[in-house]
């Protein structure tokens, strides 16, 4: 039997999701979320549990275009670091991306060791076709704002790299 499972987060799992990555927006790894917004993510997350309970690691999938999905907050529990939690729950977002008929993936992320070993790639200044630009540019979700480096929100306020997946 498996250390932990990863399966679809409920609702009641929000305050340790909040818990989970508090630490880590504390030291600016993670943009900080208010706690209705991930209340309102809840069918985009996916959580790892310990056999015990524990809620040891979480992320989520968050469609931005028709073809294009963008990892969200994954986060492991510090003693689970190196144990798989991350590689897991990152498999079964991506398996939820192929399912939805995204193609492409990309992150904010200053661990770009994992996801590199992981199939991203540096995005640098790629973006998308000027024609779903276009479209993308008018959307208010900050996700969005940040993958196209747009001026109204904080250019990458955290210094993290774009990472880019094709699956």
């Amino acid at each position: 039997m498996s250390e932990f499972v990863v399966r679809p987060a409920r609702t009641s799992d929000v305050p340790r999701i909040v818990d989970l990555v508090e630490p880590l927006v504390q030291r600016r790894i993670l943009l900080g979320k208010e706690r209705v917004d991930l209340y309102g993510a809840v069918p985009e997350f996916r959580v790892a549990e310990s056999r015990d309970g524990a809620l040891i690691g979480a992320g989520a999938l968050h469609v931005i275009w028709e073809d294009l999905g963008e990892v969200r907050t994954l986060a492991v529990a510090a003693p689970w670091i190196g144990r798989g939690v991350g590689w897991a729950i990152l498999q079964r977002l991506e398996a939820d991306a192929r399912a939805l008929g995204l193609y492409r993936l990309f992150c904010l992320t200053f661990e770009v060791e994992f996801f590199g070993r992981n199939g991203f790639v540096d995005m640098g200044t790629e973006t998308v076709d000027p024609e779903v630009y276009a479209e993308l540019v008018r959307s208010h979700d900050e996700g969005v704002a940040e993958f196209l480096d747009l001026a109204r929100v904080k250019q990458n306020t955290l210094g993290n790299t774009r990472m880019l997946k094709v699956l």
